[in-house]
């Protein structure tokens, strides 16, 4: 009998350098952007390096080593163009860098320091809408001759009575428009999220040439690797998805012609049945279901219901296109970070992170999810400044907003978590190594396994090539054994506490193990 109850730090030391088993050369490969890893950060709150309490350009630049640490192969900023708002999903000017964040050569020094670390830079593209301060639109609110009127989507008023005398319109009630008063006559024009974010008007061709002139300005003059794009499910209303599905294809040729292997992840937020479509057009789409039922299987303790999801959602899209990225997110900007969902139990995000680095897709992690921190709605409190010291010796720790959840109270700064092997730094950081390590685990297929479990046990078996790999969780709160299937003798990772004799494997609460042949 084998009993392993050492941390998964010091399990892994173990696996490489065993004499009981014949020594691997594991070697960290970047698999960007099939399955490699993306770091999420919001500028305005991540590192301050001139003291005006807002993260900055030149802050990034300073902290691109920690981003290589933690093991992340590209950076997705959140909107970094001029805008009214601290979030900037409002464009004012799309050719051009917010101030507060810094110049242009600034960014410009940020990526080519990034290059030189072979870390990509992905940055938001904001094109469904625009500011209601942007140039474009304060000229066509300005008439119906106006040259640029026709860059918006307008309606008489008489013409869109049954809209305006709706008393309650949500951003769920999709196929109805949203219709705003410029304050300009009897026109209103259509703004799905808000007032403040005119929507522009694709049918327009030169709506569309002015974006894809948008799109090489950044991938040509400026030189980033790729965009998320912004609600990309909205350049055409529900009830034109064709269109929609046509302009994106359109985009990316255009986007090929200036950057052949441009990279363009989509924010589609819907079921698979919706979203597939739009992969010949957006090759990377993020899995909202993943996240979800990431957070209902640790719930309900039910170990089957994500991989089942999982394998759903992956089978249908390999029948719209088997050449697709299947980003998965464990949260985001928009929803409760991680720890809040999961009741603040750190066990509990601990499991779930080792869950989301052993099943297939190319993982994007929020900034600050890798040193636990918290926050809930409205979306500032999710958006809170990053904790890299101790506040007496934080010199970049941002100030622009003051934290309601990631308190040194509630969360222990990266610099304390360095320190211990135990932290939640160095959990995500060993996992992504070890992702990174075994091409099954990063490119592998996914695999159910026979027979049945217990409710609480999730298993998978990951497949790529001559490496296959079986992957237990028990999501529960109680010890499970389960029998392994014989060929699986050897543990590469464990959490929690595990102990395999013969082919039976007996796992305690809120454990995890990958095993191979």
């Amino acid at each position: 009998m084998r009993k392993f109850t050492f941390s998964p730090f010091f399990a892994l030391l173990m696996v490489i350098h065993s004499c009981e088993q014949k020594q691997e050369e594991l070697k960290v490969q970047n698999y960007w952007p099939e399955a490699g890893v993306t770091y999420e950060i919001f500028v305005q709150s991540f590192y301050d390096s001139d003291g005006d309490g807002i993260g900055d350009f030149n802050g990034v630049s300073q902290k691109l080593d920690y981003v290589k640490e933690l093991g992340a192969n590209a950076i997705w900023f959140m909107p970094i163009m001029p805008s009214p708002t601290y979030h900037k999903y409002d464009v004012t000017e799309y050719k051009a860098v917010h101030p507060d964040y810094g110049t242009m050569d600034d960014f410009k020094n940020l990526l080519a320091e990034a290059h030189k670390r072979d870390i990509k830079i992905v940055i938001d593209m904001i094109i469904n809408h625009t500011s209601n301060q942007h140039p474009w639109f304060l000229e066509a609110k300005s008439g119906r001759d106006n040259s640029y009127r026709d860059y918006y989507v307008w309606a008489q008023k008489d013409t869109i009575a049954d809209y305006l005398n709706k008393k309650v319109i949500t951003l769920d009630s999709d196929n109805i428009r949203q219709w705003h008063d410029p304050g300009e006559g009897d026109d209103y024009y259509y703004g799905f999220f808000w007032g403040g974010m005119p929507d522009l008007n694709f049918d327009n061709p030169k709506v569309r040439e002015e974006i894809y002139d948008i799109g090489r300005f950044w991938l040509e003059e400026i030189g980033v690797d790729g965009f998320r794009l912004d609600a990309a499910k909205h350049i055409f209303p529900d009830d034109r998805p064709l269109d929609n599905h046509e302009f994106w294809k359109e985009f990316r040729a255009e986007m090929e012609k200036i950057k052949p292997d441009v990279y363009l992840v989509g924010e589609v937020y819907d079921k698979k049945e919706v979203v597939a479509p739009y992969l010949p057009g957006l090759p990377a789409l993020f899995n909202f279901d993943f996240h979800y039922t990431l957070l209902e299987s640790f719930a309900a303790e039910d170990g089957m219901l994500l991989v089942e999801k999982q394998k759903e959602i992956l089978d249908f899209y390999q029948g719209i296109t088997s050449e697709f990225i299947d980003a998965t997110i464990s949260s985001n900007h928009d929803q409760p970070r991680l720890l809040n969902e999961l009741d603040e139990d750190p066990v509990k995000q601990k499991q779930a992170i080792t869950v989301m680095m052993s099943m297939p897709g190319a993982p994007y992690i929020y900034y600050g999810e890798e040193i636990g921190m918290k926050g809930l709605k409205p979306d500032e409190y999710i958006r809170e400044p990053f904790l890299w010291d101790v506040l007496e010796k934080d010199q970049g720790r941002t100030t622009w907003i003051e934290p309601k959840y990631s308190t040194e109270e509630e969360v222990i700064p990266l610099a304390l978590q360095r320190e211990d092997p135990a932290s939640f730094f160095n959990h995500y950081k060993e996992l992504i190594a070890l992702r990174s390590s075994y091409p099954a685990l990063a490119l592998g297929s996914l695999e159910l396994p026979e027979g049945n479990y217990q409710k609480a046990i999730m298993a998978y078996e990951r497949v790529y090539e001559e490496q296959s790999l079986f992957i237990f969780h028990n999501l529960g709160k109680e010890e499970l054994t389960v029998t392994i299937p014989e060929a699986y003798s050897q543990q590469l990772y464990q959490f929690g506490e595990v102990t395999l004799s013969g082919t039976t494997l007996t796992l305690s609460a809120q454990s995890s193990v990958i095993l191979k042949k």
